[in-house]
Formats: C-alpha cells, sequence, structure tokens
C-alpha cells in the first residue's frame, strides 16, 4: 500500500486575532456605507471612521500575529492559504484591486463641476483634510495618496512587528515609510499650499519621466528660483547621484530604501513575495520587456529636446501624443493596473521586475559597476529554499548559494530578505571592492547566454 502525505493543517485564528478582523471588516464596511451616502457630513463620519477602524484592526492584528509570536521569519503555510497561494480570495482581492485602479485612471476624472464619478464621495470627503494641507479641494489623486500612504504606514507597521529581530529589515520599512509620508505625501502638499508647483522629490527620469521633459522644464523654471532648483534637483539626482550612490550601494539605496513602488511592494505586498515566477521563461521575459521600456522612454526624451530646440518642427504634436501614449501603457496600466492589481496573482515587485524604467537604469548600474553583491557561503547552505522562496524578484537564490558563488543580478534590490530567512547564516549583503564579483559576472553571463538561446 503506497503511503499517502497527509497535508498539514492550517493554523487556526484565535479568538483575538478575529475580533481584530472583525474590526477590520467593520472598517471597509464603513467605507462602502461613504462611498454611497448622499449627505455630505453623514459620509465624512463614515468615511473617517472607516479609516480609523481600518488603521486600528490592522495594527492590533500585526501585533497579535506576530508581535506575540517568536521573533524570525515564518512561512505560516503561505502556499496552503487561499490568500496567498492564488486561491479564491487572492483572485477576488485582486479583481477589487484590479477594478479600483480601473475606476481611478479612467472613470473619476474631474468632470469640470467637482464630480469625480464613483469615487466623488469619498473624494469630497477629504475636501477638509486636503484644504488644510493643500489650500484646494480633494482630487482623485489625492484620495489615492491618502490611500497608497496609509497603506505603507500600516503595512510597514506589520513588517517592523514580523522582521523585528533583523536590525537592516527594521531600518529600510522606517526608511521607506518616511519617505513615503514625508517626500511623497506631505513635502508635495505643502508645496501645493504655498503656491508651488507639486513637485515628488524622491522620483526622478526614467521613473518620472515627464521630469526631464521640455514641457515640464519650461514650466519649472517659469515658477522662480524654486522650480530651477527643482530642475536641477531632478538632473542631478539623474545623472549623477544615481550612479555614485548606486556604485556603493547598489539599486537598494532607492528600490529598497526610498521609492513609493518598492515601499508598497515591500509593505503592502509583503504577503505575496512567494509568488515570483522564478522560471528561465519569466527571466526571458524580464529582459526583453524593462530594457525594452527604457529605450523607448530615452528616445522620447531624446525626441522631444529635439524637436524642442528644433521649434517643434520635427515632430509638431506627434511627440506630446506619444508621451501620451507612453504614459497610459505604461504610467497607468502597468505600474498601476497589473503593477498593483496583480499582487495576489503574479508577486508585488511585476512593475519593479519587467516595466519601470528607474530599475533599468539602476540594474545595469548595479551589474557592471557596482561595489554591491551577496556573498554566499555554500558550505553551509542546507538547501532548505527559503531564500528563493521569500525573493520577490523572482531570483532562485538557492543555486547561488549551493554554489558559494556571489550574486550579482541586475534584477536584485537588496531587499535583504534571503538572508534574514536563511537560517545558517550563509547570505550577507555587502559592498566589496568590485574584483570579488568576477565569478559572479562570469556565471551571470553564462546563464544569461542559456536564457536567452
Amino acid at each position: 500500500m503506497t503511503p499517502t502525505l497527509a497535508t498539514p493543517p492550517l493554523p487556526t485564528a484565535s479568538p483575538v486575532e478575529k475580533l481584530t478582523l472583525t474590526v477590520v471588516a467593520g472598517g471597509l464596511l464603513a467605507l462602502m456605507l461613504a462611498l454611497t451616502d448622499a449627505d455630505p457630513a453623514r459620509r465624512q463620519t463614515w468615511f473617517y471612521l472607516a479609516l480609523g477602524l481600518v488603521s486600528a484592526g490592522t495594527l492590533a492584528w500585526s501585533w497579535v500575529k506576530f508581535g506575540q509570536q517568536p521573533a524570525g521569519v515564518q512561512q505560516h503555510n503561505l502556499w496552503l492559504r487561499a490568500s496567498s497561494s492564488r486561491g479564491a480570495v487572492a483572485w477576488v482581492t485582486g479583481l477589487v484591486l484590479t477594478g479600483f485602479y480601473v475606476v481611478l485612471y479612467w472613470y473619476s476624472g474631474d468632470d469640470g463641476q467637482g464630480n469625480f464619478g464613483p469615487l466623488n464621495n469619498l473624494v469630497h470627503a477629504l475636501d477638509g483634510f486636503s484644504q488644510w494641507l493643500r489650500a484646494r479641494p480633494a482630487d482623485q489623486w489625492f484620495l489615492y495618496g491618502t490611500f497608497y500612504t496609509l497603506a505603507i504606514l500600516l503595512m510597514g507597521a506589520r513588517a517592523l512587528w514580523k522582521y523585528r529581530h533583523s536590525r537592516y529589515q527594521l531600518i529600510r520599512t522606517a526608511s521607506v515609510m518616511f519617505f513615503q509620508l514625508a517626500f511623497a505625501f506631505l513635502i508635495p502638499g505643502l508645496l501645493q499650499f504655498f503656491q508651488q508647483p507639486e513637485f515628488y522629490f524622491t522620483y526622478f527620469w526614467p521613473l518620472k519621466y515627464e521630469y526631464l521633459f521640455p514641457g515640464t522644464v519650461t514650466s519649472l523654471t517659469q515658477n522662480g528660483g524654486l522650480g530651477v532648483f527643482m530642475v536641477f534637483w531632478g538632473a542631478v539626482m539623474t545623472f549623477l547621484a544615481t550612479p555614485v550612490l548606486t556604485y556603493f550601494f547598489g539599486k537598494r539605496w532607492y528600490c529598497s530604501w526610498v521609492c513609493g513602488c518598492g515601499g508598497l511592494a515591500e509593505t503592502a505586498g509583503d504577503p505575496y513575495r512567494h509568488l515570483a515566477d522564478k522560471s528561465r521563461a519569466a527571466w526571458r521575459w524580464e529582459v526583453r520587456l524593462i530594457y525594452s521600456i527604457l529605450g523607448i522612454i530615452i528616445a522620447v526624451t531624446v525626441l522631444l529636446w529635439v524637436n524642442f530646440a528644433l521649434g517643434s518642427t520635427l515632430l509638431g504634436e506627434v511627440g506630446n501624443v506619444g508621451a501620451k501614449w507612453y504614459g497610459f501603457a505604461i504610467g497607468a496600466v502597468f505600474s498601476g493596473v497589473i503593477g498593483v492589481g496583480f499582487y495576489p496573482i503574479m508577486g508585488a515587485r511585476v512593475w519593479c521586475r519587467f516595466g519601470c524604467p528607474m530599475a533599468a537604469y539602476l540594474g545595469l548600474l548595479q551589474k557592471h559597476f557596482s561595489r554591491f553583491r551577496i556573498s554566499t557561503n555554500g558550505a553551509q547552505c542546507i538547501s532548505c529554499g527559503n531564500c528563493s522562496n521569500v525573493c520577490e524578484m523572482g531570483i532562485d537564490v538557492q543555486q547561488y548559494a549551493q554554489r558559494g558563488a556571489p550574486i550579482v543580478r541586475a534584477s536584485c534590490v537588496g531587499c535583504g530578505m534571503c538572508s534574514t530567512a536563511c537560517p545558517r547564516g550563509v547570505l550577507n549583503l555587502e559592498n566589496g571592492p568590485t574584483a570579488g564579483r568576477h565569478q559572479a559576472s562570469q556565471l551571470i553571463h553564462a546563464d544569461s547566454l542559456r536564457i536567452l538561446s
């Protein structure tokens, strides 16, 4: 008789955990009431009640789930849960997120009379806060920024509890929470309060591609000294600071410590990091897509500047139309709808891995010029697979660890989760001399030839 392997039972939630999740569910219900209530005062009450309940419930759940458990990376049967193994709950979550992005991007624009379509009630519920911060009524993007920032802060708190045993993870998580709140939410709002251009100091070309477009540069420089400084800041960060920082620290200084896209992936997307496709086919698509998108935005930027220098006689309005279509296809569909909406299905770093031109730019610098690498000690590796399982960039870390080869990959964002999850201390993030990268470069070159052939 052939023995069968029994499926391990899923852990049951404690009464306290169920209570915290009930509070979160109550917050979501209040949000639905705010969305549908026609009375302005009442819907504002529902809205802030929703934010309060969701925040309190999430923080309490994080403390119960992780703060009361032993420190360390626990898998918690992720591949057996419907919410984290592409089950029914994951698909419903993905559809809801995707639907929200579709409504936000294409059905919630201001009609000229202060009506924001299906999200109108939620937008106007934030009018008071928006007036206080920005001295203007809320719009759909302020609503989105509020939700986005709140998600990073709440799920960041969850990550702080979960990875409290790792000093690196604590500092890194606190960093993305700080940069999102201060530089991607409060400062742009305060700039508008003082009648200055809205500007995000943590986003640079080619990710924030329009910051170096002729139209944006011209508009900013017409706003006086601060506008000139914004242009100067963007150019210096893109062409000088980024190469220097990447040389010393790899792309992690940006992708895992500063960027809001990476911040959401590392916090709200943490439960889905194991879903990243590690197949060779996925690697082929990664190489084809991300560098093609980088090439497209370089070409568009160059053509727009040539057209500007020639008095718009070369392209006319064709260049601006092309830039708008790039923004639609890449900036909206790829980075928003797919990049975030597909978290529960494809993992949290789909945009960073396959579409982000900034990640491509940083990756080229990291692979060929940076001192950053992840060193491995093959003699200590027990092939448990924890490192590969937590890699959200689809890198099969275990194969490097087994060979004792240093990991130097363009896609690696230096999140350090592979090192944090390793029970034997096999993996270490280092900023060593470039000479130590030679073995890894040879292995990567050989792998790339096999993959692309």
